[in-house]
């Protein structure tokens, strides 16, 4: 409930960011009736004389300066970029694995020859997986049903083209284009790299166009969906107006299950799931769903523990994993925190801004460390969170950090549980759920946060167009069974 005062100070806050928001507004409206009252005392006469005294080099100046840096302003600006529409895979009810299901598999892989999981590993995964936020619908690739795991390159192969090319075709399905249409092609994918790359891939089995650009990036972590959104961002202000970019987002589990007992390197195996996504952007506005304001990346790898905290090696015995740091939480909220730092200023309105730079100057003026700093509120600048389904610490830490409800990380909570941490394409997952619920509204604004190897953490902020008309896509079979209540602990 909190103090009388408190409550007269949240009472007092939307008068505040009014005058302040609109403060131009709140200025020039006394000057304008002013100058209106001050033009009705001179009469017609006096303001006659008055534009008579000007010269005509005056008034050529005051049309023509103007419109020359307006003119400047339109070419030197960056082009907008828009979303026209994106499409996530759709997992199929043969690649589930319940809980059950995982730990017998984990269970029954302990007695491959040249695997070291023992049951003390099952016990640990056992314990992680009820603390995991994850449901009892995720999806394996095939290759992991098998006993042992195929990790072979013709199985992962068999994933990325099921994977992609499934998005791929529901996206081209969606908005109609033609394969041919498509100017740049960008792909991520961080643990697999094969040769010929996955952008020839796409662009043999689709018959693209001789002069397509394509980049395939590697090694960039589960925010590289962002950065990817960010290159093709880049590339489309020096491609012809109008052109397409195809982003693919995805990452290939095949060939990275761990068969080792670090602890440390265990936790993926329990976490990540098959997904993916296709979004098509362009420097056209025709059929966008919805544009894209700002693309922010922070990067603290100068720092060894930064850089190490989620590193892929090999454990003692040789089985090769991701290593993730007892560390990860802290340094994810240093990289949240510098990333805000930034976007901040681009996105918060001017009350907010104020509130905090006030703070800020009140902390170094008085050198009291009992004034706490000011945490802006993004929900005025946003009215959707998309915040990487990395896991449930992941999920819980950002809520605390930013000041968020609960139905504000609604998207990143049901789509670990749906879904599991699906990497660089969970932001969009979580957009799917957004739209399907029906909350998408035309203007709403769309915040998605990545976190990824690096260590890195990188944001995009969305403005919607046009909402989803219908909720096709990885939800509709699903959508009405959610949200769902998800324990603390699960027991089954």
């Amino acid at each position: 409930m909190g103090s009388p005062a408190a409550r007269q100070l949240r009472q007092l806050k939307p008068l505040y960011q009014h005058a302040v928001n609109h403060f131009v507004a709140v200025l020039a409206a006394p000057l304008a009736v002013a100058a209106a009252v001050g033009a009705a005392r001179a009469g017609p006469g006096e303001l006659l004389v008055r534009l008579q005294a000007l010269r005509a080099a005056h008034v050529l100046l005051a049309a023509c300066v103007p419109a020359a840096a307006a003119a400047l302003y339109l070419l030197l600006r960056p082009r907008a970029v828009y979303l026209v529409d994106y499409a996530c895979f759709r997992t199929r009810p043969n690649c589930r694995v319940p809980f059950a299901t995982f730990l017998e598999h984990a269970k029954l892989v302990t007695f491959v020859e040249g695997a070291s999981i023992d049951e003390r590993s099952v016990r640990f995964m056992t314990r992680l997986l009820e603390r995991s936020g994850l449901g009892e619908e995720t999806c394996l690739p095939p290759a992991h049903h098998y006993i042992p795991p195929y990790r072979n390159m013709e199985a992962s192969r068999a994933e990325v083209e099921l994977v992609i090319f499934s998005a791929i075709d529901d996206l081209l399905a969606k908005t109609g284009l033609s394969p041919g249409a498509i100017d740049i092609l960008v792909v991520n994918c961080s643990l697999f790299a094969p040769v010929p790359s996955f952008t020839d891939m796409i662009i043999r089995r689709y018959g693209m166009r001789e002069d397509i650009r394509n980049v395939h990036l590697s090694g960039m972590g589960c925010s590289a969906g962002l950065i990817s959104v960010g290159l093709a961002r880049n590339l489309l202000q020096v491609a012809p107006r109008g052109a397409h970019a195809l982003v693919v987002s995805t990452e290939t589990i095949t060939p990275n299950y761990y068969v080792g007992k670090e602890r440390a390197m265990l936790l993926p195996n329990c976490l990540f799931r098959m997904g993916g996504a296709a979004a098509l952007l362009s420097t056209s506005r025709a059929r966008a769903r919805f544009r894209l304001a700002r693309v922010v990346r922070t990067l603290t790898g100068a720092g060894d523990s930064a850089y190490r905290c989620v590193f892929q090696e090999e454990d003692g015995e040789g089985h090769r994993g991701i290593n993730l740091s007892k560390d990860l939480m802290a340094i994810a909220g240093d990289a949240l925190k510098a990333n805000i730092t930034a976007i901040g200023p681009l996105v918060l309105p001017a009350s907010e801004q104020l509130l905090f730079a006030l703070s800020f100057i009140a902390r170094r003026v008085l050198s009291d460390r009992r004034v706490k700093p000011y945490l802006p509120d993004f929900r005025t600048a946003f009215e959707h969170f998309c915040i990487h389904a990395g896991g449930r610490a992941v999920i819980d830490e950002l809520q605390r950090s930013l000041g968020l409800s609960d139905q504000d990380v609604e998207a990143s909570r049901m789509a670990l549980h749906r879904f599991g941490n699906t990497s660089s394409s969970s932001v969009w997952y979580e957009l799917a759920y957004i739209e399907a619920k029906g909350r998408m509204r035309k203007g709403d604004r769309v915040w998605m946060i990545g976190f990824g190897s690096g260590f890195k953490c990188n944001s995009a902020a969305w403005e919607c167009i046009a909402p989803a008309r219908t909720a096709e896509g990885p939800w509709e079979d699903s959508i009405c069974r959610y949200p769902v209540d998800i324990p603390e602990v699960l027991k089954h």
